[in-house]
């Protein structure tokens, strides 16, 4: 490596240390609830809430980000305060414990609940959540609530009947299916049990290969040069439907980073030259190449996408490009990955990052320019993917030999 492109990591560096103080002074100032506990994440861009409605995804998201950080750089009383009033919060009011414990989507202000989805991701974020936090402080009750979680989770999704009542998606009977974002989260909710949890770590083994198998048994297809997000029961593709045919990059790039970590631990070195051709298709089929950034959606036919939001720039799908072209170039030495991540940066810093007033705009549109009004949180959006990056390639950057 040459001073330059070492200078270029040194600041790189430097600033997105600067960017992670500014990230969680911002949720930690503006998002948590002093009154009913939790946090709020429908917030602008000066990060006043214009919505007291919770998300449950996000109320497991914070309370494993505040862990995670105490976990990485030591105990903050603030962070570590902010996690427990998360958890405290999920156990209060967001687990229908008349529906075997499933857990709630949305809820008020003040928890009570609004909707219920068939999905099983705010289980998967409570697991997290309190996994990491029973990683910080020991608290076995949260341990032992992450495992009931993560079991459930499991069992939903190979054959358990949803004790909700809530059915498929679809007509079974007309069309069923696999999506991608099953395996491939629970690939990640794995990895942070499997950390904190060593007492199971066979069950836990046994499970993320599960996940990568299926992930490339059904879902990765050669033949189309993608990830399919929507498949039939056997991996099937139906490229006569739009839902069929829908590539999101950003997810595909996020599964990368997951697969690597599981290679790293297993030594399996033919999965990381998976997790390339992966990287590789999405980022050259989804990066706009006259607007710069990343689309959300494409079409693997090239034809139109249903979905309206499809030529916009998220927030997420730019900090997982950042993580898996980070990890890549840490783990192959192969340079082209590090200028995915200087190219990313540079975006990010340009058209994402709100130094007056911290934190990221979530949404951009396709020549960069935020949504009016412009917001920094949602019910999809919160104290998660951006500093999950940030902390992350904060790491990865001081394991470089480069940099130490």
């Amino acid at each position: 490596m040459d001073e330059s492109t070492k200078k270029k990591l040194l600041e790189s560096r430097a600033w997105i240390r600067e960017e992670l103080e500014r990230c969680t002074e911002f949720w930690l100032k503006n998002g948590m609830d002093p009154v009913n506990g939790g946090v709020y994440t429908c917030l602008d861009r000066e990060g006043k809430v214009f919505s007291t409605d919770k998300s449950v995804w996000m109320q497991g998201r914070c309370g494993w980000i505040f862990s995670w950080l105490c976990h990485l750089y030591g105990v903050k009383d603030e962070w570590l305060q902010a996690a427990k009033s998360c958890l405290d919060f999920m156990e209060a009011h967001c687990i229908n414990r008349e529906a075997g414990d499933r857990m709630y989507f949305t809820v008020t202000a003040e928890g009570k609940p609004l909707r219920q989805r068939r999905y099983c991701f705010s289980e998967a974020f409570y697991a997290m959540a309190n996994a990491e936090y029973y990683g910080v402080t020991g608290a076995k009750e949260c341990l032992l609530r992450a495992r009931r979680a993560y079991d459930l989770y499991w069992n939903l999704n190979h054959g358990m009947p949803d004790p909700t009542g809530l059915g498929p998606k679809t007509v079974p009977e007309t069309r069923s299916g696999r999506a991608f974002g099953i395996p491939m989260i629970y690939l990640n909710v794995t990895s942070v049990l499997m950390r904190v949890d060593p007492e199971q770590k066979a069950l836990y083994e046994e499970r993320a290969a599960s996940c990568v198998e299926d992930i490339f048994r059904y879902h990765v297809k050669d033949d189309l040069g993608c990830i399919l997000e929507n498949v039939g029961p056997d991996g099937e593709a139906r490229l006569d439907v739009t839902e069929g045919r829908i590539v999101n990059p950003g997810h595909d790039i996020e599964g990368v980073w997951f697969l690597l970590e599981h290679a790293k631990r297993t030594g399996d070195r033919e999965l990381v030259e998976k997790a390339e051709t992966i990287f590789n298709r999405a980022i050259n089929a989804g990066w706009d190449k006259e607007y710069g950034g990343l689309l959300y959606f494409i079409d693997c036919l090239g034809r139109p996408p249903e979905a309206y939001e499809h030529d916009m720039k998220l927030w997420w799908p730019h900090d997982e490009i950042m993580i898996s072209s980070m990890m890549l170039y840490r783990d192959t030495g192969k340079t082209e990955y590090l200028d995915w991540f200087f190219k990313t940066l540079d975006y990010c810093r340009t058209y994402f990052s709100d130094p007056a007033y911290g934190e990221w705009y979530g949404y951009l549109r396709r020549d960069g320019k935020p949504t009016e009004p412009p917001c920094k949180g949602s019910t999809f959006k919160g104290p998660f993917h951006l500093p999950r990056m940030l902390s992350m390639v904060d790491v990865m950057m001081g394991e470089l030999p480069e940099l130490k």
